[in-house]
């Protein structure tokens, strides 16, 4: 469908961060204003704790409202891209923002420049900046001069243009015709291919359909690539500029992640999830019955013929009961969503890909984006992204709005245990063995297939690249692909077949333009396993113990989360405990494979 032919009730409702798009421009319009009074009043004197304080609360202030405003165009422009007004009007949001970043560019230099005595008096007196002010002080030696700062500042929408050449070009120049399987026409669009194809039955339609999606996509491979090496090279350039040892170091440093906990979490699964996955596949293979297992049939779920199709009302059902443990205010946050149009669901042509959740700050919603095609595996992506509402709206209410910046290593953790918790559920209402096979199925297949194959095989590719752009080369098209089919190769080894086109899956992920974010699925999901288990031995005081990390916001690094939620990730005990608990699941959906014989079977 075209945006204006989608019904209303499948669309979110941004009038609840502005009524109209005009308060919204106001809004963009007094920030501005904001950002030339803080210039003409503290430009010069941030030389004391007091005006320093009082400075960076008005600064906090703004810079949540700017980020309210532009999420409010962003999310307009993510329905559709092949929308000249709405693409329009999240350009020109950005921009004011842009500027308001410039005009207040000074701020931050001006602090650094200030005596140490004075910082620390800043900082005892700070209130909600105090952790962004020692946040600040640690970046200290990386900070370029005043003037070098402000203009990097006024660049700040240009270096985000690699990220919107990807997106024209992916959701807006990207067109399909239709493509022929035994004398029957199928269309074709990119949400078609990942909501629908790639778990499509017929082995015919579902190949062919990886074809001719690869065919079109190998089109745009050349300018996808070009848009990808001028972002990672940026980051080099950034790097370099700032004084780091490595791309990796500046990618790293304000997650407050080492390189070796980063680099743990791909070798790791890279060695000791392979072999479990590999069992899977074949698993796959053997249910459907396949000749043999190509990367086009990795999204199959185990059981052929059985996948219950599910309706948004029944989806509201499933997850407020599976997230009852989390207590009644969430379970409230949970019925509210789908009463108040947190939701955009349908398929329309050139919406984003994908799904995701914003959570402005202010804001007593969450606007959350996917494609619900009726099945479970919907069920749980609803799970997942209700899982980043529940945590922003905790830390949103706990926290100012510089410690609601959570690092990107654990917030994936409480989207991920929603989905471990709905499957705890789930297991709980049925002791058919079949359905209990598909439980496990879901979870292996969508959970941590997901969090711990797709996303984990796209950091391990995009390492490979960064360490091509640290060493000073570049990227094109036939790197990428060669890269990609490597770390392929590497992982499935003889199990799953690379029919042609496998190697273009690194054009289809816009993570690779945030930084390393792949690899912080498969970490916060080793997290969000470990909790998940002591919710299920202890219960209450588990669950509390996580409500308390939730409202924590970025007020904790990486490891301090893990260690409110009682989970050591100094270690690598916690990562191959997820590994035997995947692997157990494995296992146990061989065993009721067996146990069903000729039903849904070899």
């Amino acid at each position: 469908m075209k945006r204006n032919e989608v019904p209303e009730e499948q669309t979110w409702d941004l009038g609840l961060i502005y009524k109209s798009p005009e308060d919204a421009w106001q809004e963009a319009d007094k920030q501005l204003k904001l950002a030339e009074r803080l210039e003409q009043d503290y430009k010069g004197k941030l030389n004391d704790a007091l005006s320093i304080v009082d400075c960076l609360h008005l600064y906090e202030d703004m810079c949540a409202a700017a980020d309210r405003f532009c999420i409010y165009f962003s999310l307009d422009r993510e329905t559709d891209y092949s929308d000249a007004e709405t693409v329009s009007n999240a350009n020109k949001a950005e921009s004011i923002v842009t500027d308001i970043m410039t005009r207040t560019a000074f701020i931050e230099s001006e602090i650094l420049e200030a005596d140490d005595d004075v910082l620390e008096e800043a900082v005892k007196k700070g209130g909600t900046v105090s952790i962004y002010l020692r946040k600040l002080i640690r970046r200290k030696p990386h900070f370029l001069q005043p003037e070098t700062e402000k203009v990097l500042a006024a660049l700040g929408e240009f270096m985000e243009t690699p990220y919107e050449v990807y997106n024209q070009a992916k959701l807006s120049d990207m067109r399909f015709s239709d493509f022929t399987v035994n004398g029957r026409s199928y269309p074709m669009t990119y949400s078609l291919f990942e909501d629908e194809y790639e778990y499509e039955k017929d082995t015919d339609v579902r190949r062919a359909a990886f074809r001719h999606f690869s065919d079109k996509a190998r089109e745009y491979e050349n300018v996808t690539a070009a848009a990808y090496n001028a972002y990672v090279c940026r980051d080099k350039r950034m790097a370099d500029l700032r004084g780091f040892d490595s791309v990796f170091d500046y990618l790293l440093f304000d997650e407050e992640v080492s390189r070796d906990l980063y680099d743990r979490q791909i070798d790791v699964i890279m060695d000791k999830l392979a072999p479990q996955m590999r069992r899977y596949a074949e698993l796959v293979r053997r249910t459907h019955g396949l000749d043999r297992m190509t990367f086009a049939d990795l999204k199959l779920p185990v059981d052929p013929d059985y996948d219950p199709r599910v309706s948004m009302e029944d989806a509201e059902k499933y997850i407020a009961y599976g997230l009852s443990v989390m207590g009644d205010d969430y379970v409230s946050m949970v019925r509210q969503a789908f009463r108040e149009r947190w939701f955009d669901y349908c398929t329309n042509d050139g919406k984003c890909t994908g799904g995701f959740c914003e959570s402005p700050y202010g804001v007593p919603a969450s606007f959350i984006l996917l494609s619900f095609q009726n099945r479970m595996s919907d069920v749980f992506t609803l799970a997942h992204e209700l899982g980043h509402a529940g945590h922003f709206k905790a830390c949103n209410d706990a926290q100012g709005y510089f410690d609601t910046q959570v690092p990107m290593y654990y917030v994936e953790s409480p989207s991920t245990i929603n989905e471990l918790l709905l499957t705890g559920y789930l297991g709980k209402t049925s002791t058919d063995p079949r359905f209990r096979r598909w439980v496990l199925g879901n979870t292996v297949g969508n959970t941590y297939y997901h969090n711990c194959v797709t996303h984990l095989l796209e950091a391990a590719y995009q390492r490979e690249v960064y360490k091509v752009v640290d060493a000073g080369g570049s990227v094109q098209a036939d790197t990428l692909s060669g890269i990609y089919k490597d770390v392929l190769k590497k992982f499935w080894g003889d199990t799953v077949e690379l029919t042609e086109g496998a190697e273009l899956t690194w054009m289809r992920q816009p993570h690779y333009y945030m930084g390393l974010y792949s690899y912080t699925y498969s970490a916060s999901l080793t997290i969000s396993t470990g909790m998940y288990k002591r919710i299920s031995e202890e219960g209450e005081n588990a669950v509390e113990d996580w409500k308390r990390a939730l409202r924590a916001g970025s007020t904790v690094t990486p490891l301090g989360f893990a260690e409110m939620a009682g989970v050591d990730i100094s270690t690598e005990k916690p990562l191959l405990d997820m590994i035997d608990y995947i692997g157990s699941m494995i296992d146990e959906m061989y065993e009721l494979t067996d146990q069903l014989g000729g039903e849904g079977s070899v």
